[in-house]
């Protein structure tokens, strides 16, 4: 017997009917796993840094981070849901996002505003890589559902990476 027909309890258990087949379900529910730890990841960052906002900006900086945050913490549900409606599972616990994120977290002290700003930037785009990655899946597989949604996200993560661009840009460039 191949390791590919063992079932596990869970897939025995929780497993939902798909005409997706096994490998689109493990690969597409898999990437949806770690898509979805990394949207927690930024989401607790984001708000990190909304809670840690200073500066003349102050007012503005905080709530265009409570805004992302909210966008983003919007994200989570659909696509744990997502992964389930094709047959898979998805995450447990913050130790289960720690083990499948990919964006790195910022456990800093302090950081400056333009150094938050910048850094957001960054893992947006990191995101938006990781979701394009997910949508060849999705292509590959024939997954136009996961598809569709994924290109809505991908669309409101390059607005907030444009929105965080904007916003620590110097008038030197």
């Amino acid at each position: 017997m191949s390791d590919r027909s063992i079932i596990s309890p869970a897939q025995r258990q929780l497993g939902t009917p798909t005409d997706l087949g096994a490998d689109a379900t493990r690969d597409i529910s898999g990437g949806l796993k770690a898509l979805l730890a990394d949207v927690f990841a930024l989401y607790l960052k984001t708000k990190n840094f909304h809670w840690h906002m200073s500066g003349p900006n102050f007012r503005d900086y905080h709530l265009l981070l409570d805004e992302q945050g909210d966008q983003i913490f919007a994200m989570t549900d659909p696509i744990a849901e997502r992964a389930r409606k094709i047959g898979g599972t998805t995450i447990r616990s913050i130790s289960d996002i720690s083990s499948h994120q990919r964006l790195l977290d910022n456990n800093a002290d302090y950081v400056d505003p333009q150094g938050m700003l910048a850094e957001l930037h960054g893992d947006n785009k990191q995101l938006v890589a990781e979701m394009r990655s997910v949508h060849a899946l999705c292509d590959e597989y024939g997954d136009i559902a996961t598809a569709s949604l994924i290109e809505v996200w991908i669309d409101e993560t390059e607005r907030r990476a444009w929105f965080l661009y904007e916003s620590c840009r110097t008038g030197h460039m």
